[in-house]
């Protein structure tokens, strides 16, 4: 190893040890490091959602990992530990979406030292962050993989209600499986997240991203849809290498989409689109085309060549094409039209 690899696994194991000393929920919300004894060409630095923690991101952590990437997925701050959370004692989330900015910023170099380039990615608010990134040093990032981030609520009414109430909420779902998280938090911890959503509409019209890949689902009933497709359209007229995939309502793809412990029975797709876009330096209207050609029967071995794949991943990436374009109905083919 050499001295700032050495230097950074030290920094990994202070994280680790705090996180013990710190007392966690569970084993589930501990910080995830999958790291090489040598840098890579990438490093991947993965941002769990809200009230969460890093096992949201271990399936496709341990997939690039496997490829030959180093792997970052620490706990965010005030997340993922022991105490009697409830309405009169809340779990300790920030309400100062600083705090978070801070930390993605001091992860985001210590992934510099285990990768020639950084790629970064985020479910939820974690998508949000990861977005932010994106938006604001574009020059430090090489990817971003943002998976249904949080822009805003699927009803406007609730952003309304998260904008002015002080109260205590308790998730719909809070004994679902593979919630490994807080069940309940107070809205200004959330608040912070949608005003940096709005604040990222409108840095979008402006600023140029670095490429991004955004996936979402029709079955998503926590976030915004519009609000995304809003974001890809605005952030695409100036970053040609924005794809945007949204899985079909019809896979019942809910929020939390990373992990078959949570609510994805098709785990593999979302690593798949994710192994695709990093491996590719395709643009959006280069990906259409191809998927067009695709659904007319050319050989996924061309296929193959263009977007510079594995063979696993471009006969994955094909099969989920040509089911999409294949579909009678329109609305399966709306993501790929900008």
């Amino acid at each position: 190893m050499t001295l700032g690899i050495q230097t950074t696994a030290e920094i990994l194991e202070q994280v680790q040890q705090s996180e013990t000393t710190l007392g966690l929920r569970n084993e589930a919300c501990r910080s995830k490091f999958f790291v090489h004894p040598h840098t890579t060409s990438k490093v991947f630095l993965f941002l769990h959602g809200f009230t969460a923690g890093p096992y949201q991101f271990e399936p496709i952590g341990k997939a690039f990992f496997n490829k030959g990437y180093n792997v970052l997925i620490p706990l965010q701050p005030g997340h993922g530990l022991s105490g009697n959370w409830k309405r009169q004692n809340p779990p300790p989330l920030p309400t100062d979406i600083q705090a978070y900015q801070e930390f993605v910023l001091n992860w985001l170099q210590i992934a510099k030292t285990l990768g020639q380039k950084v790629v970064v990615g985020g479910l939820s608010t974690g998508g949000t962050l990861a977005a932010w990134l994106a938006l604001e040093y574009p020059q430090l990032i090489d990817r971003a993989l943002l998976f249904t981030p949080y822009l805003g609520s699927h009803h406007s009414l609730f952003d309304k209600l998260i904008k002015i109430l002080p109260i205590y909420f308790e998730w719909f779902n809070k004994d679902a499986s593979g919630n490994f998280g807080y069940k309940g938090f107070r809205i200004p911890a959330l608040r912070i997240f949608l005003e940096l959503g709005e604040k990222l509409l409108e840095q979008a019209q402006r600023s140029v991203s670095a490429p991004i890949l955004m996936v979402s689902s029709e079955s998503d009933r926590a976030v915004s849809l519009s609000k995304q497709q809003d974001f890809f359209s605005m952030v695409l007229k100036q970053q040609p290498q924005f794809w945007y995939y949204c899985f079909d309502d019809s896979l019942h793809i809910e929020h939390r989409m990373m992990t078959k412990l949570e609510d994805n029975d098709y785990e593999e797709l979302v690593i798949t689109l994710a192994k695709a876009f990093v491996e590719s330096d395709l643009t959006w209207a280069q990906f259409q085309q191809i998927a067009k050609r695709i659904v007319q029967g050319e050989a996924y071995n061309q296929f193959k060549q263009e977007l510079n794949l594995d063979s696993q991943v471009s006969q994955q990436l094909s099969a989920m094409m040509t089911q999409r374009f294949g579909c009678d109905n329109l609305k399966c083919i709306k993501p790929f039209n900008s």
